[in-house]
């Protein structure tokens, strides 16, 4: 592996604090792992809490400031003026950066690489989703049909000011020409851009990593939980298919479900949860009583209605050892080998997910060996030290491509 040294400014735009966002989780990982091999990393980042607590009026100051920020792009040329980096690294941008960051690091030379941790170069939201269904409709081009269905904080007003954000920067083919290399979590993702005209030979696949923690052995599970018992840990959202989960568990009156994490539904699923004698709901729990409590259940199910990126949880339940029953669709479908590591069911087919829940619970040695495949996968794709090889290629292939 090339030993060379980089000096590496990261830019990233944090969600709201408290927020469990994989994006976040990447930024903080990968940054740090690149100083603990030796490598320089300036951290340039913001965070949502001031958009997210603010009035209207003062959301709709901000997102104007998405066509072009003065302020970081000032701040991020005279940062690389300073320091000299020969890597910008941008994670997240949106909303507060703005793409004027990768103006400031293309115009001072700089060989921009971009993570792209979501399909918001397709889908302004970055959900791919209008309500409960798929949508990338916006690939296209024609943002303003965000305006008729409010897809933005279920905004007309808001939706408007991003579609046009977007298609100012769509007609200057802003992140067509100011990124050198994309590097995207999984294969759909990939299809997206090639489908919208971004050039294959820019586009790079490298998974996430989570740390393993399979060596964790403390007992810190709660003593109201059963014995045996399924798991779903994670974002307590429309989009991590809470919804999906409920009417799935409404049909299994018998098996124990374990549910830890907060969000937007958290109150809503609570409320049902208390009248479900099977469901156990902690809420949010600290991380190293979360993996006790994965690591002590039978296998994992994740029945999300999205595109997922590179699933942290996914991957981190694989490090565990654990089956992962989860939605064929994004990430999830590459990941999972029916059969192999765990099972994959079509998008809401509620039945399906019954079916292989019910299967696999009654079968605790299949349970078992499909854990042992998992952690053979994780072993082969998801360690730390094969993710730092693939960034440091990255970066040297990119610094040498002229």
């Amino acid at each position: 592996m090339d030993d060379k040294k980089f000096k590496i400014l990261a830019i990233h735009n944090f969600h709201r604090s408290g927020s469990a966002s994989g994006d976040d989780q990447v930024f903080k990982s990968e940054t740090t792992l690149l100083e603990e091999n030796g490598h320089t990393v300036i951290r340039y980042t913001v965070g949502n809490d001031l958009f997210d607590q603010s009035n209207i009026l003062k959301k709709m100051i901000i997102l104007l400031g998405m066509f072009w920020s003065f302020q970081h792009y000032r701040e991020v040329k005279n940062i690389i003026k300073k320091e000299r980096p020969q890597i910008v690294h941008i994670h997240t941008f949106f909303p507060l950066l703005s793409p004027s960051v990768l103006y400031a690091a293309k115009r001072s030379g700089c060989k921009v690489i971009a993570t792209l941790h979501d399909t918001r170069f397709v889908c302004p939201c970055a959900t791919s989703l209008r309500g409960i269904d798929l949508c990338n409709e916006c690939g296209d081009g024609h943002y303003l049909r965000m305006c008729k269905y409010g897809c933005f904080k279920e905004s007309r007003l808001q939706s408007f000011i991003v579609a046009c954000i977007f298609k100012y920067h769509r007609m200057r083919k802003t992140f067509y020409k100011q990124i050198d290399q994309y590097i995207c979590l999984n294969d759909n993702q990939i299809a997206l851009l090639t489908n919208i005209g971004f050039e294959p030979n820019k586009i790079i696949k490298k998974y996430n990593f989570v740390p393993d923690v399979f060596a964790i052995d403390k007992e810190i599970k709660s003593e109201d939980i059963p014995q045996r018992y399924v798991v779903f840990y994670g974002r307590i959202g429309e989009e991590k298919g809470i919804r999906v989960l409920m009417k799935v568990w409404e049909e299994l009156p018998d098996i124990p479900l374990v549910v830890m994490g907060g969000g937007p539904l958290e109150d809503e699923f609570a409320q049902w949860a208390k009248s479900k004698s099977q469901i156990y709901y902690l809420g949010y729990t600290q991380h190293e009583k979360c993996v006790s409590i994965v690591k002590g259940g039978e296998f994992v199910v994740f029945p999300s209605i999205w595109y997922e990126g590179c699933s942290m949880v996914e991957i981190e339940t694989e490090s565990l050892g654990k089956a992962l029953i989860a939605t064929d669709l994004g990430f999830s479908s590459e990941a999972i080998i029916n059969g192999y590591n765990g099972y994959l069911v079509p998008l809401n087919d509620i039945d399906g997910f019954v079916d292989k829940v019910r299967n696999l619970w009654e079968q605790p040695q299949l349970c078992s060996a499909l854990g042992e495949n998992a952690r053979k996968d994780y072993e082969n794709k998801y360690k730390k030290e094969d993710n730092y090889q693939q960034l440091v290629h990255i970066y040297t292939n990119c610094l040498t491509d002229n």
